[in-house]
Protein backbone atom coordinates (compact mmCIF):
# COMPACT_ATOMS: atom_id res chain seq x y z
CA UNK A 1 0.00 0.00 0.00
CA UNK A 2 1.42 3.59 -0.86
CA UNK A 3 1.79 5.75 1.74
CA UNK A 4 1.33 9.44 2.54
CA UNK A 5 4.72 11.53 1.44
CA UNK A 6 6.92 8.78 0.95
CA UNK A 7 9.87 11.25 0.40
CA UNK A 8 9.34 14.51 2.52
CA UNK A 9 7.51 13.14 5.65
CA UNK A 10 5.77 15.99 5.61
CA UNK A 11 2.48 15.06 7.58
CA UNK A 12 2.56 16.86 11.10
CA UNK A 13 -1.21 16.19 12.30
CA UNK A 14 -4.03 13.94 12.08
CA UNK A 15 -7.60 15.13 12.47
CA UNK A 16 -10.29 12.22 13.26
CA UNK A 17 -13.83 12.14 13.01
CA UNK A 18 -15.62 10.56 16.07
CA UNK A 19 -19.00 8.57 14.97
CA UNK A 20 -18.19 5.23 13.13
CA UNK A 21 -14.32 6.20 12.56
CA UNK A 22 -13.09 6.02 16.67
CA UNK A 23 -16.03 4.44 17.93
CA UNK A 24 -18.88 2.27 16.19
CA UNK A 25 -21.98 4.60 17.13
CA UNK A 26 -24.24 2.98 15.18
CA UNK A 27 -23.14 -1.07 16.11
CA UNK A 28 -22.90 0.35 19.22
CA UNK A 29 -26.29 1.70 19.38
CA UNK A 30 -27.88 -0.96 17.70
CA UNK A 31 -26.56 -3.74 20.16
CA UNK A 32 -27.52 -1.33 23.21
CA UNK A 33 -31.00 -1.72 21.72
CA UNK A 34 -31.33 -5.37 20.89
CA UNK A 35 -29.54 -5.94 24.73
CA UNK A 36 -32.69 -3.80 25.76
CA UNK A 37 -35.36 -5.99 23.96
CA UNK A 38 -33.71 -9.31 26.24
CA UNK A 39 -34.20 -6.62 29.22
CA UNK A 40 -37.51 -5.33 28.66
CA UNK A 41 -39.06 -8.78 27.96
CA UNK A 42 -37.40 -10.65 30.82
CA UNK A 43 -37.48 -7.85 33.45
CA UNK A 44 -40.23 -5.48 32.72
CA UNK A 45 -42.88 -8.32 31.10
CA UNK A 46 -43.50 -6.59 28.00
CA UNK A 47 -44.20 -9.04 24.95
CA UNK A 48 -41.45 -9.76 22.36
CA UNK A 49 -42.67 -8.16 19.24
CA UNK A 50 -43.90 -4.86 21.94
CA UNK A 51 -40.06 -4.79 23.22
CA UNK A 52 -38.42 -4.89 20.00
CA UNK A 53 -41.07 -2.53 18.22
CA UNK A 54 -40.50 -0.33 21.40
CA UNK A 55 -36.28 0.03 20.84
CA UNK A 56 -36.85 0.23 17.27
CA UNK A 57 -39.12 3.20 17.59
CA UNK A 58 -36.47 4.89 20.24
CA UNK A 59 -33.50 4.25 18.10
CA UNK A 60 -35.01 5.58 15.14
CA UNK A 61 -36.05 8.89 16.73
CA UNK A 62 -32.70 9.00 18.80
CA UNK A 63 -30.27 9.00 15.64
CA UNK A 64 -32.83 11.62 14.06
CA UNK A 65 -32.40 13.64 17.40
CA UNK A 66 -29.98 13.01 20.03
CA UNK A 67 -29.99 16.09 22.01
CA UNK A 68 -32.67 18.43 22.72
CA UNK A 69 -31.42 21.66 25.15
CA UNK A 70 -34.96 21.97 26.41
CA UNK A 71 -34.17 18.85 28.51
CA UNK A 72 -31.29 17.66 30.52
CA UNK A 73 -28.66 15.87 28.86
CA UNK A 74 -29.81 12.49 30.52
CA UNK A 75 -33.42 13.32 30.48
CA UNK A 76 -33.66 13.69 26.48
CA UNK A 77 -33.42 10.03 26.44
CA UNK A 78 -36.14 9.85 29.05
CA UNK A 79 -38.78 11.70 27.28
CA UNK A 80 -38.18 9.28 24.05
CA UNK A 81 -38.22 6.22 25.85
CA UNK A 82 -41.46 7.59 27.11
CA UNK A 83 -42.85 7.99 23.68
CA UNK A 84 -41.74 4.59 22.12
CA UNK A 85 -43.19 2.23 24.90
CA UNK A 86 -46.35 1.09 25.14
CA UNK A 87 -48.57 3.32 27.08
CA UNK A 88 -49.46 0.63 30.07
CA UNK A 89 -45.65 0.84 30.13
CA UNK A 90 -44.19 4.43 30.32
CA UNK A 91 -43.56 4.31 33.77
CA UNK A 92 -40.66 2.84 33.40
CA UNK A 93 -39.28 4.87 30.60
CA UNK A 94 -36.80 6.45 33.39
CA UNK A 95 -35.18 3.07 34.69
CA UNK A 96 -35.16 2.07 30.72
CA UNK A 97 -33.14 4.75 29.93
CA UNK A 98 -30.51 4.92 32.48
CA UNK A 99 -30.06 1.01 31.28
CA UNK A 100 -30.20 2.40 27.51
CA UNK A 101 -27.10 4.78 28.88
CA UNK A 102 -25.23 2.52 30.77
CA UNK A 103 -24.69 -0.09 28.05
CA UNK A 104 -24.87 2.53 25.13
CA UNK A 105 -21.38 3.96 26.61
CA UNK A 106 -20.20 -0.56 27.26
CA UNK A 107 -20.75 -0.73 23.19
CA UNK A 108 -18.99 2.81 22.55
CA UNK A 109 -15.86 2.46 24.58
CA UNK A 110 -12.89 2.51 22.83
CA UNK A 111 -11.49 -1.05 21.76
CA UNK A 112 -7.74 -2.03 23.05
CA UNK A 113 -6.23 -1.54 19.49
CA UNK A 114 -7.54 1.91 19.03
CA UNK A 115 -6.16 2.99 22.50
CA UNK A 116 -2.88 1.37 21.52
CA UNK A 117 -3.34 3.12 17.47
CA UNK A 118 -3.65 6.57 19.24
CA UNK A 119 -1.22 6.26 21.86
CA UNK A 120 1.05 4.81 19.22
CA UNK A 121 0.13 8.20 17.02
CA UNK A 122 0.82 10.44 19.51
CA UNK A 123 4.24 10.08 20.20
CA UNK A 124 4.75 11.49 16.42
CA UNK A 125 1.53 13.54 15.57
CA UNK A 126 -0.31 15.99 17.12
CA UNK A 127 -3.97 14.75 17.03
CA UNK A 128 -7.20 16.62 16.67
CA UNK A 129 -10.68 15.63 17.02
CA UNK A 130 -13.00 17.18 14.90
CA UNK A 131 -16.84 15.94 14.99
CA UNK A 132 -20.08 17.44 13.64
CA UNK A 133 -22.95 17.13 15.82
CA UNK A 134 -24.95 19.44 18.92
CA UNK A 135 -22.40 20.11 21.75
CA UNK A 136 -23.90 18.30 24.85
CA UNK A 137 -24.50 15.00 23.06
CA UNK A 138 -21.02 14.98 21.48
CA UNK A 139 -19.23 16.44 25.00
CA UNK A 140 -21.11 13.70 26.25
CA UNK A 141 -19.15 11.00 24.75
CA UNK A 142 -16.21 12.87 25.06
CA UNK A 143 -16.47 12.85 28.70
CA UNK A 144 -18.00 9.38 29.60
CA UNK A 145 -15.64 7.59 27.18
CA UNK A 146 -12.50 9.50 28.66
CA UNK A 147 -11.65 10.84 25.02
CA UNK A 148 -9.72 14.34 26.07
CA UNK A 149 -6.43 12.70 26.61
CA UNK A 150 -5.48 11.41 23.42
CA UNK A 151 -6.16 14.77 21.36
CA UNK A 152 -4.61 18.37 21.41
CA UNK A 153 -7.57 19.92 19.81
CA UNK A 154 -11.13 18.87 19.72
CA UNK A 155 -13.56 20.77 18.06
CA UNK A 156 -17.32 19.78 18.26
CA UNK A 157 -19.26 21.76 15.49
CA UNK A 158 -22.27 22.22 18.13
CA UNK A 159 -19.86 25.18 19.39
CA UNK A 160 -19.33 26.61 16.19
CA UNK A 161 -20.38 28.31 13.41
CA UNK A 162 -18.93 26.17 11.31
CA UNK A 163 -19.93 22.12 10.43
CA UNK A 164 -18.11 19.69 8.32
CA UNK A 165 -17.61 20.30 5.16
CA UNK A 166 -17.35 23.80 5.97
CA UNK A 167 -13.48 24.36 5.31
CA UNK A 168 -13.40 26.70 8.48
CA UNK A 169 -13.79 23.88 10.98
CA UNK A 170 -10.61 22.34 9.64
CA UNK A 171 -8.54 25.87 9.25
CA UNK A 172 -9.33 26.07 12.89
CA UNK A 173 -8.12 23.56 14.25
CA UNK A 174 -4.99 24.26 12.05
CA UNK A 175 -4.56 27.69 13.47
CA UNK A 176 -4.99 26.19 17.19
CA UNK A 177 -2.18 23.75 16.97
CA UNK A 178 -0.25 26.33 14.79
CA UNK A 179 -0.10 24.21 11.87
CA UNK A 180 -0.19 24.23 7.88
CA UNK A 181 -3.21 22.77 6.35
CA UNK A 182 -1.12 21.13 4.12
CA UNK A 183 0.78 18.99 6.71
CA UNK A 184 -2.63 17.58 7.99
CA UNK A 185 -4.94 14.56 7.19
CA UNK A 186 -8.41 13.98 7.55
CA UNK A 187 -10.02 10.79 8.41
CA UNK A 188 -13.54 9.75 8.90
CA UNK A 189 -16.27 7.67 7.42
CA UNK A 190 -18.43 10.21 5.65
CA UNK A 191 -17.56 11.31 2.06
CA UNK A 192 -20.09 13.87 1.77
CA UNK A 193 -18.26 15.79 5.31
CA UNK A 194 -15.49 14.06 6.29
CA UNK A 195 -13.10 13.52 2.86
CA UNK A 196 -14.87 16.87 1.32
CA UNK A 197 -14.41 18.79 3.98
CA UNK A 198 -10.55 18.32 4.49
CA UNK A 199 -10.05 18.65 0.32
CA UNK A 200 -12.00 21.92 0.50
CA UNK A 201 -9.84 23.11 2.97
CA UNK A 202 -6.69 21.78 1.30
CA UNK A 203 -5.60 19.46 3.81
CA UNK A 204 -2.51 17.43 3.24
CA UNK A 205 -4.70 14.24 2.43
CA UNK A 206 -7.48 12.54 3.30
CA UNK A 207 -8.31 8.76 4.58
CA UNK A 208 -12.08 7.28 4.30
CA UNK A 209 -13.27 4.63 6.20
CA UNK A 210 -16.72 3.49 4.76
CA UNK A 211 -19.35 2.99 7.17
CA UNK A 212 -20.74 -0.42 5.32
CA UNK A 213 -18.54 -2.98 3.21
CA UNK A 214 -20.58 -2.87 0.24
CA UNK A 215 -20.14 1.43 -0.51
CA UNK A 216 -19.13 2.16 -3.47
CA UNK A 217 -15.46 3.51 -4.81
CA UNK A 218 -14.91 6.76 -4.37
CA UNK A 219 -11.81 8.40 -6.29
CA UNK A 220 -12.25 11.56 -3.89
CA UNK A 221 -10.13 10.23 -0.61
CA UNK A 222 -6.63 10.01 -1.37
CA UNK A 223 -6.46 6.49 0.51
CA UNK A 224 -9.40 3.96 1.67
CA UNK A 225 -9.08 1.80 4.49
CA UNK A 226 -11.60 -1.06 6.18
CA UNK A 227 -11.41 0.18 9.89
CA UNK A 228 -9.09 3.17 11.42
CA UNK A 229 -6.69 0.74 13.06
CA UNK A 230 -5.09 0.28 9.26
CA UNK A 231 -4.02 4.39 9.58
CA UNK A 232 -0.41 3.34 9.86
CA UNK A 233 -0.02 0.96 6.49
CA UNK A 234 0.01 4.57 4.92
CA UNK A 235 1.53 7.02 6.87
CA UNK A 236 4.88 7.96 6.53
CA UNK A 237 7.74 5.97 7.96
CA UNK A 238 9.57 8.59 9.76
CA UNK A 239 7.38 11.57 11.22
CA UNK A 240 8.43 15.39 11.12
CA UNK A 241 7.57 16.63 13.39
CA UNK A 242 7.81 15.14 16.97
CA UNK A 243 5.29 16.66 19.77
CA UNK A 244 6.18 19.97 21.93
CA UNK A 245 5.80 19.45 25.60
CA UNK A 246 3.89 22.90 25.22
CA UNK A 247 1.46 21.76 22.38
CA UNK A 248 -1.95 20.88 24.30
CA UNK A 249 -4.79 22.56 23.45
CA UNK A 250 -8.36 21.26 24.41
CA UNK A 251 -11.06 23.59 21.81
Amino acid sequence: MDRFYEDSNDVSTIFFDLDNTLIQTRKGDSKACNKLVDVLEHQYGLPRDAAAESATTFLRAFRARPDDDTYAIDEWPTHLWRNSLPKNYRHIAKNVSDEWLKLRFHYLTLTPDVIDLLETLREDYLLGLITNGPSRAQWQKIERLGLRKYFDCLLVSGDLPWEKPDQNIFLEACKLLGVEARTCIMVGDKLETDIKGGKEAELGGTVWIPLHSDEMESDLPDFTIQNVTELPEVLPNSPKLKRSPQTSKIC
